[in-house]
């Protein structure tokens, strides 16, 4: 269903998408590209002393940054565009739906859940289409792109991938299995919050007029405690999800650049092919566990 919405809803903007995807691979670009000229000051400028070079390789560096800092501004301002675009028309379709409901098509659905359907639902479909054009997009890039670039430099270093990848993915995917549940837990407790609130104030004469207020009061904190729970459970969640990755990634670097320093003492590889393999791989984790928006 998600997907089909986003299909028809972000087909009208799909010149757009496309400008979209154009920045974000010229920002990706422009984000593996760093390491190597980090890696080339390194090597040819501070190794060898020369001045020149540094300053030369360091405007070029600052040229690129700003390049990047641009294509990432464009490419995040269309996603934006189009994401708003379509929550507007969705929302437009939605009301237009349910106006033509029934009684009985309107008390089956409940009032409070076609209100959250139209106001919090919609915001969440907005929320994935600018996450998907923006992160989605970039992580694939720089994580393929900064391995690629890794193992061009340092094949034998290629085993470290093989263990943090997977690691990185059971991980992740563990967090959200159990996240999933969690939201759609989430939802149906907006809804009765949504109901009960309603209710009362729709029928505010009647409880006011049977001295039930204390009785209202309490369903209200009962429902919102129910929410309380459920979004506290998904926000340790969350909590655990971004150092837990971080660890992983800050562990892969220290084994690239140990062992990576190993080679180099032990004469099996030069220093050059080093730097820039423990830099481009630093980029890589780097963008596998939070890509830059």
């Amino acid at each position: 269903m998600l997907r089909q919405l986003l299909w028809r809803y972000l087909r009208p903007y799909r010149l757009v998408l496309v400008g979209v995807l154009v920045f974000q691979f010229a920002a990706a670009i422009g984000m593996l590209y760093l390491p190597h000229l980090n890696a080339r000051i390194i090597d040819q400028g501070v190794a060898n002393g020369d001045t020149a070079y540094i300053w030369r390789m360091g405007a070029v560096m600052l040229a690129v940054s700003l390049g990047q800092i641009v294509a990432a501004i464009l490419a995040t301002r269309l996603a934006a565009r189009a994401s708003m675009a379509m929550g507007r028309d969705l929302r437009d379709a939605v009301y237009s739906r349910v106006s033509g409901f029934s009684e009985r098509e309107v008390s089956e659905f409940g009032a409070g859940s076609l209100i959250t359907r139209n106001t919090n639902d919609v915001q969440q479909v907005q929320m994935i289409a600018m996450m998907g054009s923006t992160m989605l997009v970039s992580a694939p890039l720089l994580a393929i792109g900064g391995i690629i670039m890794a193992l061009r430099q340092d094949v034998g270093l290629s085993w470290i991938l093989a263990v943090a990848v997977p690691l990185l993915l059971i991980f992740g995917g563990l967090l959200i299995g159990r996240m999933v549940p969690l939201f759609r837990e989430y939802q149906l407790r907006l809804d009765v919050l949504n109901r009960v609130m309603r209710e009362q104030l729709t029928g505010i004469r009647v409880v006011r007029a049977f001295v039930r207020e204390s009785i209202e009061e309490a369903r209200y904190r009962a429902a919102n405690t129910d929410m309380l729970v459920v979004g506290r459970k998904v926000g340790s969640l969350f909590v655990v999800m971004f150092p837990g990755a971080m660890m992983i990634l800050n562990v892969t670097m220290l084994a690239v650049i140990w062992f990576g320093a190993s080679e180099v003492d032990s004469g099996n590889a030069q220093v050059a092919p080093c730097s820039r393999s423990c830099s481009t791989w630093a980029r890589s984790w780097a963008a596998c566990s939070w890509p830059p928006s």
